[in-house]
C-alpha cells in the first residue's frame, strides 16, 4: 500500500517542478503573502506582507509579476509596474474589507470634512487610493500619520481596528471608516483567556487589525513580517498567535523549536487560501487573469502609493 504522505508529496514536487518551468519560460517573478498556502509559500520568490510585496512589485526585474494574494495587492503592482503583465493567481480572491469602501462614498465623505487627509489602508480598491493622499500598511501605518500635518483632520480608512490602534500610538485623534477585517475582528478577549489558560507561558502576538480590547491583552502588536521576526528573535519559546493561519508557516519554519498555538480556529482568511498549485501552473500557462488599473486611475493612485513609499 502506497503511503499518502509521499504520494502527496510527489505530487507536489510534481507542480512546483511545472511552476519553475514556467516561471523561467514567462521571466515571471512570483509574490506570496504570508496568509497563503504553505506550498504557495515555498515556491514562491518572495513571501511578505503587503509592504514588503509592495516594494518587491516596484523593484522587480521580471516581464511577468504573479501575486499569490489578494486583488487589491495586485491592483497595487499594476499601480507601481504599469509596463509589466501583472497576474492574479485566482480571480475570485477579493477581500471583505476592501469591499466595504467605495471610491464614491469616500468622496463624499471628504466633502464633509473641510481640509481632510487622508490616509488608505493598502487593503482597497485602486479608485479608493486614487481618492486618497497617502496609503499605508499595518507596518507603518503609525509612520505615516505621524509624518501628516497636526494642524489638519485625518480620515483614516478602511479599517476601523487598525485605526484605532494607530490613534493609541501616535496620540492623535483620526476620523475612522467602519470597516474591518471579518478574520482578525472574529477574534476576541475570550479566545485570548482560553488560550492563556491552556498554555500559560506562551507570549500573546498578535496583529493590529484585530479588535482594540484584544490588542490590549496582547505581548505585542505588529504587522505580519513584524511578528514572524520578533517570534524568530524573542528569547520566549511558547507564542500564541493572532493573526491569520497561514503566518504559522514560515513561523515554524524560521523558528522550528518553537511552538506556536493559534489564538483562535477562526483565523483563516477563506480568499487567501484559494490559490493552490494547479490554479498557480494554469495562470503562468494562459496568463489569466490579468490585472489592469485605468490610466486615469492609476495615476492619482501611484501617487498615494509613492507617497507611502518614500516614507519607508
Amino acid at each position: 500500500m502506497e503511503n499518502p504522505r509521499r504520494e502527496e508529496a510527489e505530487v507536489f514536487a510534481d507542480w512546483a517542478e511545472a511552476v519553475r518551468k514556467l516561471k523561467k519560460k514567462r521571466n515571471a517573478v512570483i509574490l506570496a503573502h504570508l496568509y497563503q498556502r504553505p506550498e504557495i509559500q515555498e515556491v514562491a520568490d518572495f513571501v511578505g506582507d503587503s509592504l514588503q510585496l509592495a516594494q518587491q512589485a516596484a523593484g522587480t526585474d521580471a516581464d511577468v509579476i504573479v501575486f499569490c494574494g489578494v486583488h487589491f495587492m495586485a491592483e497595487s503592482a499594476a499601480i507601481l509596474s504599469p509596463e509589466k503583465i501583472v497576474l492574479l493567481s485566482d480571480s475570485r480572491a477579493g477581500c471583505p474589507m476592501a469591499g466595504m469602501i467605495t471610491a464614491e462614498a469616500l468622496h463624499r465623505r471628504k466633502a464633509e470634512i473641510p481640509g481632510v487627509q487622508v490616509v488608505t489602508y493598502v487593503n482597497s480598491p485602486a479608485a479608493v487610493k486614487a481618492e486618497s493622499d497617502i496609503c499605508c500598511t499595518s507596518a507603518n501605518a503609525v509612520k505615516v500619520v505621524a509624518a501628516l500635518s497636526a494642524d489638519r483632520p485625518v480620515l483614516f480608512v478602511p479599517d476601523q481596528n487598525l485605526g484605532r490602534w494607530v490613534s493609541r500610538q501616535t496620540g492623535r485623534e483620526l476620523l475612522l471608516w467602519p470597516g474591518y477585517c471579518p478574520a482578525h475582528d472574529s477574534l476576541t478577549v475570550e479566545d485570548i483567556v482560553q488560550a492563556q489558560a491552556a498554555h500559560p507561558r506562551a507570549r500573546v502576538i498578535v496583529h493590529p487589525e484585530c479588535r482594540p480590547e484584544v490588542t490590549d491583552r496582547a505581548d505585542y502588536v505588529a504587522s505580519t513580517t513584524g511578528l514572524v521576526k520578533y517570534a524568530v528573535e524573542s528569547e520566549v519559546n511558547t507564542f500564541i498567535v493572532g493573526t491569520e493561519e497561514g503566518i504559522l508557516h514560515q513561523l515554524t519554519k524560521q523558528a522550528p523549536r518553537k511552538e506556536f498555538f493559534l489564538a483562535s480556529q477562526n483565523l483563516v482568511c477563506p480568499d487567501m487560501k484559494l490559490t493552490d498549485l494547479p490554479k498557480l501552473v494554469r495562470c503562468l500557462e494562459t496568463m489569466r487573469p490579468r490585472i489592469t488599473v485605468l490610466p486615469e486611475i492609476r495615476e492619482k493612485a501611484l501617487a498615494a502609493l509613492e507617497r507611502m513609499l518614500n516614507l519607508t
